[in-house]
This record gives structure tokens, C-alpha cells and sequence, in this order.
């Protein structure tokens, strides 16, 4: 996988698509900004400047805003096309910054299970535990990958695996200084018990709402 250093730096674009597309499936549901931004645990502030564009959402917010919206990270991104296609082509896939994450779409559009090449740089996100419904597999490619699931952290090296259900909890950290590269895939039920992040214990987390995703992301990504 390429180090995110060799990217372009994301066009002014990818705001302007992902900012609206937010907005509009919120109106077509039928919630408010309060409503919408309860059931997926932000603060309405923080939904609001992520539906204007000024604030990009880390890549567990962007996950539990497309489960919410019953749709994937790649319609949120304006890449949904009219056929479904088998084919990803490398020199096609857009780098996507979130969270201090980079992530390139590397399966279709529409399907049950979603596929994403990621570049995690060391730090980020390190306090960010995720419980959702569904299975996660991912697969390591380059450098040193922490692994929590539960109570146990796994050090994982390239040519390392891992498959587990989503509902234990767990964070993805990069053990290195030079970051982790990783092959991940990952199913998108939706449940009653809808996708949680969960912050450092000092964070502040959300009561369970039926039918919704929520999230509940570390302070420094709170508004």
C-alpha cells in the first residue's frame, strides 16, 4: 500500500460533496439537526459544521453516520455509481482523509460487506474503542498494528490476520513510529443496538437509543 506522503492533498471538492450529502439524507429522513445528531451521539454543532463542510468526521463517524443514513462511506462520498462494479482499479481509488486516518475504497458499492485499504499513522486515534454490530476482518500489510479486542491487546505484523466479532471492543492503533498499512473489510448490519465509538474513560458516552447508530467519539473530536 502506498505511504499517505505520496497522496495528493484531498481536493476542496470532497467537502462539497460529502457536506450536502449529509444534510440532504438527514431532511429526507425527516430529522432535525437535534434528532439526527442525538441518535448518532454528536453534538448538534458538530453535525452542523460537518453538514457545512467546515469540519471533516473521523473515519468511526463517518462509518456510523452511513449506517444511520442506511447507506455506505462511498454514497456519502458522491462515488456511488449506476451499476454495481467488480472491478476497483488502484490508480482510480481516491486517498480520503479522516481522523488522521487515510482510507481508499477497495470493494463496490452496495453490498453487504464494505472493503477499505487504510494507512494509520502512529497516534491517531489512539484512544478510540468502537462497538457495533457486524464482523470486522482486516489484514496487515505494512508496519505494526496494535490490535484491542476486549481486554487484550494483539500485536499484529505484515502478513498478520485478524477476524472478530464487532460487538467486543476494540481499537486499532499503529504500533510504529511509521504507521500501519491495512487491508479491512467489514459488514454493514444494522441492529437495535445500533454502532457505538467510545471514547478514553474520561469521555462523555451516550444512553442506548432504539434503532439509531450511535456514536460517542474522544473530547478532542467533540464540538
Amino acid at each position: 500500500m502506498a505511504a499517505t506522503d505520496h497522496q495528493p492533498p484531498p481536493a476542496p471538492e470532497d467537502d462539497l460533496v460529502l457536506a450536502p450529502r449529509l444534510r440532504d439524507l438527514r431532511q429526507a429522513a425527516g430529522l432535525t439537526l437535534e434528532s439526527a445528531a442525538s441518535r448518532a451521539g454528536l453534538s448538534a454543532a458538530h453535525l452542523s459544521r460537518l453538514e457545512s463542510g467546515l469540519r471533516q468526521p473521523s473515519l468511526p463517524v463517518l462509518l456510523g453516520l452511513a449506517r444511520m443514513y442506511g447507506t455506505t462511506v462511498s454514497d456519502l462520498l458522491g462515488e456511488t455509481a449506476g451499476e454495481p462494479d467488480p472491478i476497483v482499479r488502484g490508480a482510480d481509488a481516491a486517498a480520503v482523509p479522516a481522523g488522521g486516518w487515510t482510507y481508499w475504497r477497495a470493494g463496490g458499492n452496495g453490498r453487504a460487506m464494505q472493503a477499505l485499504r487504510l494507512h494509520i499513522p502512529a497516534g491517531a486515534q489512539r484512544a478510540l474503542v468502537r462497538v457495533h454490530p457486524g464482523e470486522e476482518w482486516l489484514y496487515v500489510t505494512a508496519g505494526t498494528l496494535d490490535l484491542a479486542l476486549g481486554e487484550r491487546t494483539h500485536t499484529l505484523a505484515p502478513g498478520d490476520s485478524a477476524h472478530f466479532d464487532s460487538l467486543v471492543p476494540h481499537r486499532l492503533a499503529a504500533a510504529g513510529g511509521t504507521g500501519a498499512d491495512v487491508l479491512f473489510v467489514h459488514t454493514l448490519m444494522q441492529s437495535e443496538t445500533s454502532a457505538l465509538c467510545v471514547g478514553a474513560p474520561s469521555s462523555r458516552t451516550t444512553a442506548a437509543l432504539p434503532a439509531a447508530h450511535r456514536t460517542a467519539t474522544p473530547r478532542g473530536d467533540r464540538s
